[in-house]
This record gives structure tokens, sequence and C-alpha cells, in this order.
């Protein structure tokens, strides 16, 4: 046997193992799945579980797919890097979902193409940075409008004006990624650039995004509820105010939770285990708005001021 054949042959085995792994992710998380939609006692926290999804979101999403009716089985999902780990990914494979998913690095849209799940469900992916100026357009030009089943957003910066600005879709469950060293009461976000860069803002990379109060004061302009957020303490999931009789509402306080992974990066880019307080601190002169005010803040003034949003 040439070397050539061998490791063509070593190729295949490597990849049929993956395939078989995924198969078998697929299989719990049908298993797990189930159990969360067939029990009505499941409250919306005890739902969490995890197949492809970075924390609880998998367990989470079925919950809510299972009470809230979407005729529109369509999702968008941006900020999903190779696809990999994903909030919809296995709504997709397990709930036969179609979807849009956008990222800005078209190495990873490549990657998505290249995968299996593109043909084997149908899944558009597209490269696109993605800003206020040009969402809706992006959303409508790729076919997205109207009454969508779900909407992902994880962008690690301009999340709330993103949302904010979506005009075209009227999804039923909204997932917004919220920055959790904000605390669970100020109602605060980054200023809005549209090329922002987390890993630009600030070395520390815990300059990003908006609070979940800010996020949740939104969805009520928009006409949508807040109904929890995930344990890892990043996710905050809503559902439209027209059907909000499939889920308990909550309250920021209730649902935001301290980020319980390590995500703060000193001035040599190492990941350190800073407290929250420290964190605050090192971002402490940088602007956020306060949109209680609508207007420009720093940051230890913003918390100064406010014990308990820290």
């Amino acid at each position: 046997m040439s070397m050539l054949t061998r490791f063509r042959k070593l190729v295949w085995t490597v990849q049929d193992g993956s395939r078989r792994l995924e198969r078998i992710q697929e299989a719990l998380g049908r298993i797990e799945g189930r159990q969360v939609a067939a029990n009505p006692t499941t409250s919306f926290s005890e739902a969490e579980f995890r197949v492809f999804s970075q924390w609880g979101e998998d367990g989470l999403i079925q919950y809510l797919v299972a009470r809230v009716p979407s005729p529109n089985k369509v999702f968008v999902e941006f900020g999903v890097e190779n696809y990999i780990e994903s909030n919809t990914r296995f709504l997709a494979m397990n709930n036969c979902w179609s979807g849009l998913v956008m990222d800005g690095c078209s190495a990873n849209v490549e990657f998505i193409r290249r995968d299996s799940i593109s043909w084997a469900c149908n899944l558009k992916s597209v490269t696109a940075f993605i800003t206020r100026e040009n969402i809706n357009e992006l959303l409508e030009f790729n076919g997205i409008q109207g009454d969508i089943g779900l909407l992902s957003i994880d962008i690690d910066g301009n999340d709330y004006w993103i949302w904010e600005a979506i005009h075209c879709v009227s999804p039923r469950i909204v997932i917004c990624e919220y920055n959790s060293v904000f605390g669970p009461t100020a109602r605060v976000t980054v200023p809005y650039d549209p090329a922002f860069i987390r890993d630009k803002a600030h070395h520390s990379k815990v300059y990003y995004g908006a609070s979940i109060a800010a996020l949740e004061l939104l969805g009520r302009s928009k006409g949508y509820t807040l109904v929890g957020g995930n344990s890892a303490g990043n996710n905050a999931f809503f559902v439209r105010d027209d059907l909000i009789a499939a889920a308990k509402p909550v309250n920021t306080i209730d649902a935001y939770k301290h980020a319980r992974f390590r995500e703060f990066h000193d001035q040599h880019g190492r990941l350190t285990f800073n407290n929250f307080e420290s964190q605050l601190a090192t971002i402490g002169e940088l602007m956020v708005v306060d949109l209680d005010v609508q207007a420009l803040v720093r940051i230890c003034d913003m918390f100064r001021s406010d014990p308990a949003n820290a």
C-alpha cells in the first residue's frame, strides 16, 4: 500500500469518526430535547443542555420552540465563526429548520460551505461585516423578511445597535448576547461604531456589547419580553409579546448571571482571573451610552453612582 493510499485511508477514518461522533451528539440531543418538550413542569432554567451550542443554549432553544408556535421555521444567526459551535446548528439538524448564517470572516464562511451541514440542511452562509446600516439589506437580499422563528445575535460589539436597527423581520424568539461585566441593572451599551472590533477596542476584551438591562429595555420597545438567561451568563432570551403566554416573563436581576467563563486579558494578551471589580476598573475610563439619560458617560462614573450595577 502506497504512502498516499495510507494517508487517504487515515483521512477517511478521521472523517468517518467525526461523522459518527456528531451522530451520537445528535442522538443524545434528541433524547434530551424530547424530554424538555414532553415535560410541562420543566422550567426554562432547567431546560439547558448542550449539543453544538457553546453552553446550554441548545436546550433553552428546544424549550422555547416546543412552546412558541412558529409556522415559518426559519432562523437567522450572525457572528457564527465556523458554525461548529453555535446556537442554531442543532435547530437545523434536529428540527429541520431553514436558516441564514453570517460571519465577517470569509475563511469561516468557506468552512461552513464545505461542512456537510450546508448540503444536509437548508442552510445559507454569507460573508458580511454587519452594521446597522446594512443589516436589513443583507436580510432582505437573502430572502429573509417578515415573521420568522428565531434570531440570534452575537457579534461581541454592536449587538444592541444592530437589534435596534432590524425592522424587516419579526422574529418570534430573539437571543442576544449581553456583557455581564456591566451588571444586572445598568442600562448601558458601548457607543455605536460601524467598525467596532472587540479585540481592538481594548486589550482586556471585556469592553463590548450591552448590559442585559439595556437589551431588556430595547426588547420592550420592540415588542419583546425577557424570559430568561443562560447559566453561563452571556445570553438573554426574548419572546415576542403576542406569544408571551408560552413563556414566563422574568426581570433582569433573575435572568442575569455573572459570567462563569474567563475572558479578561491583560496587556500581554494572557487570560487572567481578575474579578468583576478589577475588570470594571481596568476599563473605567472608557465611555458607554447611559440609555436612561441618552448620554455618554465614563464607566467608572456610571458604576460609582449605582453600586447595584456592579
